[in-house]
């Protein structure tokens, strides 16, 4: 274990990695059929977010506004706003749920949003996300956490093969799905909040909507505390499980702080069999685990000779750092966006909260970057390799169809990682 940072040493960022809460909100209620996210801020707010998303995903995203101006900030209560641009969506749609939640500027206001949607006579949920404090990853965990204190009614009956499994917010569509049938495998019937598996994995609907399409149903959330098993996947997830634990005395929990790597998916396994009482896990995971196996060996002669800098949200820089770590690579730098409990178990010679200024000081420890688009331009100017991750990658298309989980993904990803360091090596010696 290395040196370990938690705060940002300089008083603002220069070219900043962090991304808002307002936006992780978002991402999370577009997991859910017929939501629609309502942003209660400027419009700008909403625009830069949903732009964002589109350009990420490739696909139409569906957020409005209360499009909240300089007159109504000062002299509005904020009731209003969110009144009236309820009452205008469901004149054009009828979403199964509005989620509600604030930005910067209604949160310094203080505005009532509770209070609010207590005047709107529709299915609601509202939470806080400044995006002063916290980033992408907590306002995913707060607005999933709310959903599940708002939503969810309490039970004291499980069924047995019911699991509700809470991701983490670095986790592409098609990971979710893969978890899900990974953990179906085991005889499991298995439900997602939120559920991107099947609203933003770049499928082809039958004819566009102004709703998000596909996602976790409302019905479905409200009867999830008869699972008898919560399986939460990320530090920032904790405190959704924990909520839901208060739906139902009689759950169970397990918690992985990630499922990247040999480790990870070893324990995970050992706990679906316990659960379930088998014997033997499925055949198709014992072939995946030996490919893992196999392609840790070929890669560690090209990853053992490879300094890696990982940067992304608090949960995605553990896993990846620990499935690069178990093929041999050398993590010089993890670099976080916020700051997490998850640091403290990061295995690199330096962890720290930081931006890209910070990264560009410590170029000269790292020969290669998993990171999003946002360190293309680091990446060039100091002749790195470069394998993009996290949020946002722009100018490419599939990143809903990156898996980096469980033996399977894991696999994928030290194959496209060993590569981008020999196809950097080669160029080197042009």
């Amino acid at each position: 274990m290395g040196e370990i940072s938690h705060k940002i040493e300089k008083p603002l960022q220069i070219n900043p990695i962090r991304l808002s809460q307002p936006m992780g909100a978002a991402l999370a209620f577009l997991g859910i059929d017929g939501c629609m996210p309502l942003m209660h801020g400027g419009m700008g707010c909403t625009s830069f977010t949903k732009v964002f998303l589109t350009r990420h995903f490739c696909e139409p995203i569906a957020i409005q506004t209360t499009a909240v101006t300089d007159v109504t900030a000062i002299l509005d209560g904020g009731d209003s706003s969110i009144v009236e641009a309820v009452h205008n969506i469901t004149k054009k749609v009828t979403p199964s749920l509005v989620g509600l939640h604030t930005t910067g500027l209604t949160e310094t206001k203080g505005d009532d949003i509770r209070g609010a949607a207590k005047q709107v006579d529709f299915p609601m949920v509202y939470v806080h996300t400044a995006d002063y404090e916290g980033g992408l990853e907590s306002g995913w965990g707060k607005t999933v956490k709310a959903i599940i204190e708002q939503l969810v009614e309490e039970r004291s009956q499980v069924q047995s093969d019911k699991v509700v499994l809470l991701p983490h917010v670095s986790m592409q569509p098609i990971e979710v799905e893969k978890l899900k049938d990974f953990i179906a495998l085991f005889g499991l019937e298995v439900v997602a909040l939120p559920d991107l598996s099947t609203s933003l994995d770049g499928h082809l609907g039958e004819k566009q909507s102004a709703l998000s399409s596909g996602g976790v149903k409302v019905e479905a959330i409200v009867s999830m505390a008869d699972a008898a098993t919560v399986i939460s996947v990320g530090a920032s997830m904790q405190l959704s499980a924990e909520a839901l634990l208060k739906k139902n005395a009689a759950m169970r929990h397990i918690h992985m702080d990630h499922v990247q790597g040999l480790v990870a998916t070893d324990a995970l396994v050992e706990q679906l069999l316990a659960l379930t009482g088998m014997e033997q896990p499925p055949a198709s995971v014992v072939r995946w685990r030996k490919r893992l196996q196999d392609v840790m060996l070929d890669s560690h002669f090209s990853l053992g000779q490879t300094r890696v800098m990982v940067t992304g949200e608090p949960d995605f820089v553990a896993g990846a750092c620990e499935l690069l770590s178990e093929a041999g690579a050398r993590i010089s730098v993890a670099l976080s966006t916020v700051d997490s409990p998850q640091l403290e178990a990061i295995n690199a010679a330096k962890v720290m909260v930081g931006d890209l200024e910070d990264a560009e000081k410590l170029q000269a420890e790292y020969d290669l970057i998993v990171g999003s688009m946002h360190a293309e331009a680091l990446a060039h100017r100091f002749g790195k390799a470069l394998v993009l991750r996290g949020f946002p990658c722009w100018e490419i298309v599939g990143n809903q169809l990156k898996n980096d989980l469980l033996y399977e993904g894991g696999a994928y990803f030290l194959c496209e990682t060993a590569n981008a360091a020999e196809a950097m090596r080669m160029g080197s010696h042009d």
